[in-house]
């Protein structure tokens, strides 16, 4: 087992996860770019973790970089752990939920220099989206 305040075996992730969740969460895959449901989603509210519901952004950090993917320039504090990443021959830094130990995507220094400088490149299978706007019933 991991240092994760969330730990479950792979086994429970596979029967909690669809296999695609299970894949890019669990493996460390990566969904096709502009295909994911929260690439172009700009609706107020807060971004959690698809595995365990833990709250990872708010929606006033997304911003459209044109990758294909949902970006971010902050992540909520302590809620994402960084860790080096040396695949594929590049050197990157791989974003995994803090809570979970799920994998998000990748943070790199390219994005909006008048905010954090930071673009959170996230897979949308790796999120849930939970909104904020008010329900007015008359």
């Amino acid at each position: 087992m991991s240092n994760y305040r969330l730990e479950k075996t792979e086994e429970e992730w596979k029967q909690e996860l669809s296999p695609e969740e299970y894949r890019v969460l669990r493996q460390k895959g990566t969904e096709r770019p502009h295909t994911g449901e929260y690439n172009l989603h700009f609706k107020n509210g807060d971004y959690h973790c698809r595995a365990c519901n833990a709250k990872l952004f708010e929606s006033e950090h997304k911003f459209e970089s044109g990758c294909g993917w949902p970006s971010f320039d902050e992540a909520v504090e302590g809620a994402i752990e960084y860790i080096r990443d040396t695949t594929h021959g590049m050197i990157r830094t791989e974003t995994v939920c803090a809570n979970c130990g799920s994998h998000l995507g990748h943070v790199f220094n390219d994005g909006p220099k008048e905010t954090t400088g930071q673009r959170y490149c996230i897979n949308s299978v790796s999120i849930d989206f939970d909104s904020k706007e008010e329900n007015n019933i008359d």
